[in-house]
């Protein structure tokens, strides 16, 4: 009989309706097995792992919808700038820089903030080159993630080394889908990532939209972020961005967009009509000065939102606690103090980010059968307590430190605040040391 794992007598919020209970869960062969109330018997053996979840929450991975781990490394490097001149100011010709060397070492970076604050799968969109190194670093890891190369074959100002030709975009995105995606047993998967539409020809996001869904994969993308952004795409296709990216395809059940700040009528009706899921970035949004965007209005409309952190030179964390209490806190300044409860922000960060990517029968609850991506929270803290109601403590009072265990795919990644699959120490050294040798690069 193989090693089973057990979290004993924790608060368990399964995120699979509303259901709160005192109880156990038991994961076999990767998978949840049993959620059992405290009085069952579990009939445990020598072989079993046990973990003790008194005084803490279990509950499900938080799942980001919206992610650059090619960008860790730049954390601190372009501040006090809005998207466009941070882009091309800062931005640009840092990834411009990066060898496969500094972008493992930002991939690790990140994959390893994102574990110890509870993150357990993410939708992460690359730079244009090396992006094998970002998948190497999610294998070692046991992270959980779907992973894009960006594409970008139009745009003025592109650093040369960001520039690409359409066909050579497509091709290199197409060996990366054949070579990675469905690898470690489904745990890291392929995206098509065209950056937005002001750095992608017509010709480009037409292809894209096509091969997504013959091959069958999702597509990540940025929209209406910034309203320089809008215009832009208004003076080169006469079109807002939600419209243009129906028109060419790019607006459907299988595609994430991020951001989606600045909205009319029409485009919300456009992301509802079509089932297109949209990845808010709260505090991106509030740093790069972007905007608020509509998520009440969003979320009554029927619209699929969840959230992310997106890249740590705008956040400058990769934190969901953050991103929850920020996306509830701006909602209630806007539209009253019953708009966006806690229990619909802890759902933004989990179940609504897996189906987003199309994972809810896997991941985004604790339910017997899904995989095992879990994560427990000590609520045993000064600023966690009382706690009248977990979700609420967890929205609103919890913190990344909080968490103490986490779990991808069965596996134990993180114990007592401990990195397992990866040295800690050891990644912020080569982060440091890489970060050096990427500026004097630039």
């Amino acid at each position: 009989m193989k090693q089973r794992l057990i979290i004993k007598d924790a608060t368990i919020i399964t995120l699979d309706g509303d259901r709160i209970l005192e109880g156990s869960v038991v994961v076999e062969q990767g998978r949840i097995a049993e959620v059992l109330p405290p009085s069952s018997s579990i009939g445990e053996s020598r072989r079993d792992e046990v973990i003790d979840g008194r005084g803490r929450a279990l509950l499900p991975g938080f799942v980001q919808t919206h992610i650059h781990l090619c960008q860790t490394l730049f954390r601190g490097a372009a501040d006090d700038l809005a998207l466009i001149d941070w882009l091309k100011q800062r931005v640009w010709p840092m990834e411009a820089a990066h060898t496969p060397a500094s972008l493992y070492a930002s991939a690790r970076l990140g994959i390893a903030e994102l574990i110890k604050g509870g993150t357990t799968c993410a939708l992460t969109m690359e730079t244009v080159n090396h992006t094998e190194a970002v998948f190497r670093a999610v294998e070692e890891s046991g992270f959980r993630a779907t992973v894009g190369k960006c594409m970008m074959d139009d745009g003025d100002d592109v650093p040369e080394a960001l520039s690409e030709e359409t066909d050579d975009s497509i091709a290199e995105s197409l060996h990366l889908l054949e070579r990675w995606n469905g690898r470690a047993d489904g745990r890291i998967r392929y995206c098509f990532a065209p950056r937005f539409a002001v750095s992608c020809t017509r010709g480009l996001l037409e292809q894209v939209a096509r091969l997504s869904r013959e091959r069958n994969v999702m597509v990540h993308t940025h929209a209406s972020e910034n309203r320089d952004e809008i215009a832009m795409v208004e003076r080169a296709t006469g079109k807002r961005n939600i419209e243009y990216l129906r028109d060419v395809g790019l607006a459907a059940p299988h595609v994430v967009l991020a951001h989606c700040v600045w909205l009319d009528e029409n485009e919300m009706e456009i992301l509802r009509e079509t089932g297109t899921h949209v990845a808010h970035c709260p505090s991106s949004n509030l740093k790069l000065a972007s905007g608020f965007a509509r998520i009440a209005e969003m979320l009554e409309r029927g619209i699929s939102v969840s959230l992310g952190a997106d890249g740590a030179p705008c956040n400058n964390r990769l934190d969901m606690f953050t991103e929850m209490r920020t996306a509830a806190l701006l909602q209630k300044a806007l539209h009253g103090s019953r708009t966006l409860p806690a229990l619909t922000a802890l759902r933004m960060a989990t179940i609504n980010g897996a189906r987003a990517l199309g994972l809810a029968d896997q991941i985004g609850s604790i339910e017997i059968g899904k995989r095992a991506d879990l994560q427990l929270v000590n609520l045993d803290r000064l600023h966690t307590t009382p706690q009248p109601d977990p979700v609420s403590t967890i929205v609103y009072a919890a913190e990344a430190s909080d968490v103490e265990t986490v779990i991808i795919d069965g596996q134990i990644v993180m114990r007592d605040r401990q990195l397992l699959t990866m040295n800690e120490q050891e990644v912020i050294a080569q982060a440091r040391d890489e970060a050096v040798a990427l500026s004097q690069r630039r």
